[in-house]
């Protein structure tokens, strides 16, 4: 992992909270909002320094698991982004049936999905291995009626109590006031937490929401990360979480970020700006979450309402991303990354020389990987039928000719356009045919498509999903996905 391509796990973290944010349909600084209260919570509660720090990672990756099961949340709720929002604004009191209907197994699914990519992301990112715990139990009750329903009481790590204590108080706080927000939590007390947390901070809730309130964040005032966030982590890791939103966009950012650097190169940039350029490809689509699986997997021409959730793309990318020091200029290139030369792009409309050279090639290898991925509703274009669009695109003004030639020149430099799998690290022993398998359902293939494609039956498919999900250490297929792109197999 090279440094020049790393970013400071502070500075992941909060990426992967803004990204979590955009899923659940909230606003930006929900997940700072939420550590922010879940570090006061825990400390009025009696929790040490290391507690206090744990309870604030929670609530920071709480919902990075989000992208990971969107499709299934679509499936279930047709809209993810809208359903996950009106979820958590319920104000259903969530006391405990005396009959509990079971889980209906779709939840189950999604809830597994999401908590092995949250804990899975925790430990990637090095942080502690009780951090990664309440991560893996983000979704479980005090009374036992939470999902999977298999953990209660003190069985539950504490941190996972606390920011759902804190999350709610936020968001209820925000949309129906203080005391309606405090009337709420009482009514979950020794349900969804224990009450004695709720007892800690109802004293003090009215004077910590002012603070959030604030014009000054309260976590903007100077403090430094704590030494656990201190490592590096390759932002790679931040584009493999924004792809997992969609099956079919699996590698879809560094395969944008790598075809933006070399192309740089090519036209001469010097190492800084291809370094930028790439790290800005890798961050172009985080404010893809910000947008249903319905619209991305609707074939086109999209209806206007659709479109114009499309165009706010490149804005929360600049929002989201623009707020955090190690990417602000990145951000400012990836926000770009849908722009035409012409005027025509979106969200600025921006044209001509008002867009940077670096933000010009983002743009230009977007379209190029975009023409190159297949979708629900149509077969990835073949090499000739993009080399078409893009001309056209050059004729039309939408973009630079001298962009478009270097680009191609890196995107055709005569090899096969289908990637080559690459061997399997010693550690993993994946055999070929495993690694076939890896690659066709990490795309979102089920297990007929995959069979039909390798031209083997579906029960041998199913044994060799079994055993790379056993070499890899996963249970679903976004973990599968992310442990292979961290590892270079996809």
């Amino acid at each position: 992992m090279s440094e020049e391509t790393t970013i400071s796990v502070f500075d992941a973290v909060r990426a992967l909270a803004f990204i979590g944010d955009l899923s659940m349909g909230q606003p930006i600084d929900h997940s700072l909002r939420t550590a922010w209260l879940a570090g006061m919570i825990a400390t009025e509660a009696g929790c040490d320094a290391p507690q206090v720090e744990v309870a604030r990672h929670v609530a920071l990756l709480r919902w990075s698991g989000c992208t990971a099961n969107a499709q299934e949340f679509a499936d279930f709720l047709e809209d993810d982004v809208l359903g996950r929002r009106a979820l958590l604004a319920s104000p259903q009191p969530r006391m405990r049936q005396p009959q509990q209907a079971p889980v209906p197994a779709p939840v189950l699914a999604m809830a597994q999905i999401h908590c092995e990519i949250a804990g899975d992301i925790a430990h990637m990112l090095g942080l502690r291995s009780d951090t990664e715990a309440a991560l893996r139990t983000v979704f479980e009750a005090y009374d036992g009626s939470g999902v999977p329903g298999l953990l209660q009481g003190d069985e539950v790590p504490l941190a996972t109590y606390v920011v759902a204590l804190a999350s709610d108080l936020e968001i209820f706080g925000r949309l129906y006031g203080i005391d309606e927000a405090l009337a709420l939590t009482k009514g979950r007390a020794d349900s969804l937490y224990p009450a004695f947390l709720v007892d800690a901070c109802a004293p003090h809730a009215r004077a910590w929401m002012e603070r959030l309130d604030a014009p000054v964040a309260p976590w903007a005032d100077g403090i430094d990360p704590p030494a656990s966030m201190l490592g590096r982590i390759g932002l790679e890791l931040v584009g493999d979480v924004s792809d997992l939103k969609l099956p079919w966009m699996t590698g879809y950012s560094r395969r944008v970020a790598r075809l933006a650097r070399d192309c740089g190169a090519r036209l001469g940039m010097d190492e800084g700006l291809c370094r930028r350029t790439y790290r800005a490809g890798l961050i172009h689509g985080i404010g893809r979450a910000a947008v249903p699986n319905a619209i991305w997997n609707a074939p086109e021409p999209l209806p206007a309402a659709s479109m114009e959730r499309l165009r706010l793309v490149p804005y929360w990318t600049s929002r989201a991303a623009g707020q955090i020091d190690g990417l602000a200029a990145e951000a400012e290139i990836a926000s770009f990354a849908f722009e035409r030369r012409d005027g025509s792009g979106y969200f600025r409309g921006r044209s001509g020389m008002s867009m940077p050279l670096e933000g010009q090639i983002v743009a230009a290898a977007e379209q190029w990987v975009s023409h190159r991925t297949r979708r629900p509703w149509r077969p990835e274009l073949t090499e000739a039928e993009s080399l078409d669009r893009l001309h056209a695109d050059v004729a039309a003004g939408r973009f630079d000719r001298e962009v478009v030639t270097a680009l191609l020149a890196c995107a055709m430099p005569g090899t096969p356009s289908k990637p080559v799998v690459p061997p399997a690290p010693d550690d993993l022993q994946l055999s070929q045919r495993e690694l076939e398998v890896l690659r066709c359902i990490s795309q979102g293939d089920n297990t007929k498509q995959v069979a039909r494609a390798l031209g083997v039956s579906p029960s041998t498919v199913r044994t060799h999903v079994e055993r790379v999900f056993r070499k890899l250490g996963c249970s679903t297929r976004a973990a599968a996905t992310l442990k292979a792109s961290a590892k270079g197999l996809l």
